[in-house]
């Protein structure tokens, strides 16, 4: 096998030691961000929608509930804290691609795609505008999303897109001597702070009459959609005649979709604010989100106070499919990371992590959200993001609404809202499997991107795997 660029050029393991001497595992966007605290459930409400979930899916299918019916009275649980889980933890990019990128629609939804993009493309204007109406300080930056080639043979890949800057024009944008070629996409994909994001959007629900409760864990469902349904948690029940689920990641309230997802654990490193001689090192003036082009890729992006953010390459499974804290703490990922951070710019040599951290992605085989209904459709679900729910989870939110009103739209007409994913085998299927994609995709990455007949044959069917 060949080697890529992270191998070729490696920092010293004492800038790699150095950089992360005295880095907290903490998440940068949780400190950086004051959350108003909510209630704990306590005895029965009566509501007419109920929402499980405080991430992105929950909070904006409380906003756009209200926004549809002031009168309704909408009751939002939340396991923990408001934002805590993936929706606090993200890289912060706000894509318009509701199918994970335009070759995975073009490949599933061939008839649609063009539809698809334009809905995702309103979709995002549509975040753009409410946060603007509503006053929202999500630091969103609407500054496109910048692929960058650092192999060679990912330049060909790029020739023939319409935003393709060659190896002296993407250079100007940002100054690495890793990147060959890129393809900025000027206008479907936006920055947020994504802490913040989910602090204003519960903000704006409580203020438009959404009763929000943290600490309040969904223990179970009850009812058979011959009548309201009713969640129960520790100290409390919700009675509603309508249930929209946002749990993403965590174990669904219902056992039909236990199996249609699975946790993968993705790794981020936080620097400490760059000074002014070392962000003009860079460049970077127009601030997009940034993305080399592997399978196994990095995402890097700014942050309002210019710290960069850097993460992905690693996506790890761990048997049995659970979400524990302990898998946060991989020192042997963000070493990696730091490692790939000074070989894409070695001119920043010296500079601090002053965080890092993990979140879990709810990955679905098709790498992108799927929906449904249960309990004579009293109960609507959106869920397998598979990490692009920051700007998609608005989209997901119009789609349970939708359904969970009984009408035909033509949300709910499309071919990609009506299928379902292949599910994941389970245990210890599953691990085996995650396992072998894993190294074929780095011996993919290793070979000029060729995908051996492995990866060939999970396309085929439909379950091939990005990270």
């Amino acid at each position: 096998m060949g080697t890529t660029v992270f191998e070729r050029q490696p920092p010293s393991p004492s800038v790699i030691d150095a950089s992360l001497r005295d880095t907290d595992l903490r998440v940068f966007w949780l400190d950086d961000v004051d959350r108003p605290t909510h209630p704990r459930l306590n005895g029965t409400v009566r509501a007419d929608l109920a929402i499980v979930g405080g991430g992105y899916a929950g909070l904006w299918t409380a906003v756009r509930a209200k926004e549809r019916d002031p009168e309704r009275r909408v009751v939002l649980l939340e396991a923990s804290r408001i934002a805590w889980a993936a929706s606090g933890r993200n890289g912060g990019f706000c894509e318009s691609s509701l199918t994970h990128g335009h070759e995975n629609g073009v490949n599933r939804w061939p008839e649609e795609i063009d539809r698809l993009e334009e809905l995702g493309h309103a979709n995002l204007d549509g975040i753009g505008e409410t946060i603007q109406r509503y006053g929202m300080d999500a630091e969103f930056e609407r500054t496109g999303q910048l692929a960058v080639a650092v192999e060679p043979h990912q330049v060909e890949w790029f020739r023939d897109e319409p935003g393709f800057l060659d190896r002296e024009a993407v250079q100007a944008e940002v100054h690495s001597d890793t990147f060959l070629a890129g393809d900025w996409d000027r206008d479907g994909c936006a920055m947020v702070h994504p802490a913040k994001l989910g602090v204003e959007l519960a903000r704006v629900a409580a203020d438009l009459g959404v009763e929000i409760y943290e600490h309040s864990l969904v223990r179970g469902i009850e009812g058979d959609g011959s009548g309201p349904i009713t969640l129960v948690t520790p100290n409390g029940r919700v009675v509603a005649d309508a249930v929209a689920l946002g749990t993403n990641v965590f174990p669904s309230l219902l056992k039909r979709n236990r199996l249609m997802t699975v946790p993968v654990y993705d790794y981020v490193l936080m620097t400490e604010p760059l000074t002014t001689a070392q962000l003009a090192s860079i460049g970077w003036s127009n601030r997009q989100g940034l993305a080399d082009s592997a399978n196994q890729f990095h995402y890097y992006r700014l942050t309002g106070d210019n710290r960069i953010l850097f993460g992905g390459y690693d996506a790890v499974y761990h048997f049995g499919g659970k979400v524990r804290p302990e898998y946060e703490d991989r020192i042997e990922s963000h070493r990696r990371l730091a490692s790939h951070f000074f070989t894409t710019f070695p001119q920043l040599e010296g500079l601090r992590f002053t965080h890092r951290w993990a979140g879990a992605i709810d990955s679905s085989s098709r790498f992108c959200a799927f929906f449904g209904t249960a309990r004579k459709g009293r109960v609507a679900y959106a869920t397998g993001f598979t990490g692009l729910g920051v700007g998609a989870a608005r989209f997901a939110a119009d789609v349970m609404l939708d359904k969970l009103s009984g009408d035909s739209t033509e949300r709910t007409e499309l071919r990609m809202v009506r299928e379902k994913p292949i599910p994941f085998p389970p245990e210890p299927a599953a691990s085996i499997g995650v396992n072998l994609v894993r190294a074929a995709m780095n011996q993919a990455d290793h070979n000029e991107g060729k995908r051996n007949l492995f990866l060939k044959t999970l396309d085929a069917v439909g379950m091939g795997f990005d990270s």
